[in-house]
């Protein structure tokens, strides 16, 4: 369904996916009460909007306080080469972004590898350069986590030059995670990492799946939210088929003693959706990035030009997106990753 054919109670449904489902067992009638509708109502609008605008609902867990290690990936490939390498580097089953950007740096992307890998973070990323032939690869991981959270509003009621919002994940809510995944939590993330079947009682069919009954399963996931494991249980939708069609990646160079108070500060802003310190190298000045989307390049342009005017941060670059390899969720705890590390641990000889 196109942004422009949605009519209000569509884009009212999309915010509160976005926000958290209630995790209940009835998750539909629990919007409805909120939109003051009924749940056919909203499991028919759901249908209508899944995949367009909708890409999927489900857990969103936090990569590093269930034991993974992850980086954004920063590479240098030449033109000619550059949809090759993606396809090799897609291969991984911990890539989950993959993006070619309008700068020298023209691939990046997003990895993450489990807590039993054998190959480790810095090595899987060595290996996926040279297989596929970059000519420069650059580690960026997170330093310190100022925001992250995707909220489109597709309303059109708020100015993303003005709207503020207090960062629903941050750096603290990391330091105060439990680290500990038990076996039982394990079999629940499997559950909750599927994409959320449209009926009535949706969870029904994942509790019985690991033999407990839906309002333990529900218990379990409200527990890992508490823990800071899970940040929401929510929709993601396909920014471009929901209107918003550009992310800029703004990336800033802040002096070293000013990062923590302009990480805030860029943060605070909601229309940014992710807000790290990342490290610098000799060609690559810039440590604090923010993520931004819009409508169009100048909407992207007028919420970080707000942001320097509020800042006083002048040097930065915005990368835009220009072409969408791969966009999808971790799935954790799959046997894809020992598979993909055994094939290449064969092929390469390597002793792991």
């Amino acid at each position: 369904m196109a942004a422009e054919t949605m009519d209000a109670l569509d884009k009212e449904l999309l915010n509160l996916l976005q926000e958290g489902i209630d995790l209940v067992p009835r998750p539909f009638l629990a919007l409805a009460e909120k939109l003051g509708t009924d749940e056919e109502t909203v499991m028919e609008r759901v249908r209508k909007l899944k995949k367009d605008p909708i890409r999927q609902i489900s857990a969103i867990f936090d990569t590093r306080t269930l034991g993974y290690k992850s980086s954004l990936v920063a590479a240098k490939i030449q033109e000619e080469r550059l949809d090759q390498a993606a396809q090799v580097i897609n291969r991984h089953p911990g890539v989950t972004h993959n993006y070619k950007r309008n700068h020298a740096y023209n691939l990046w992307f997003t990895i993450a590898v489990p807590p039993n890998s054998r190959i480790g973070l810095e090595k899987t990323v060595e290996i996926l350069g040279e297989l596929a032939e970059v000519d420069v690869i650059r580690l960026m991981p997170t330093l310190k986590l100022f925001k992250i959270g995707v909220q489109l509003d597709m309303t059109g009621k708020e100015d993303g030059t003005k709207a503020k919002a207090k960062p629903n994940y941050n750096e603290e809510d990391r330091k105060n995670a439990d680290k500990v995944v038990t076996e039982f939590d394990i079999a629940v993330i499997r559950e909750l990492q599927k994409d959320l079947p449209i009926e009535s009682r949706p969870f029904d069919g994942w509790a019985k799946n690991i033999g407990v009954t839906v309002d333990e399963l529900l218990d379990a996931g409200k527990n890992m939210i508490q823990r800071k494991q899970m940040r929401r249980f929510s929709a993601v939708l396909n920014h471009r088929k929901a209107g918003f069609r550009y992310n800029g990646m703004g990336v800033w160079a802040v002096p070293a003693d000013q990062t923590d108070k302009i990480g805030q500060e860029m943060g605070s802003f909601k229309a940014v959706s992710h807000c790290y310190l990342r490290p610098t190298y000799p060609d690559w000045p810039y440590n604090i990035f923010t993520m931004v989307h819009g409508r169009s390049m100048e909407e992207c342009e007028n919420i970080l030009q707000a942001i320097e005017d509020e800042t006083g941060i002048k040097e930065r670059v915005t990368l835009y997106s220009t072409k969408e390899y791969k966009k999808t969720r971790v799935s954790y705890f799959t046997p894809e990753m020992e598979e993909w590390e055994e094939q290449i641990i064969q092929q390469l000889g390597l002793d792991a």
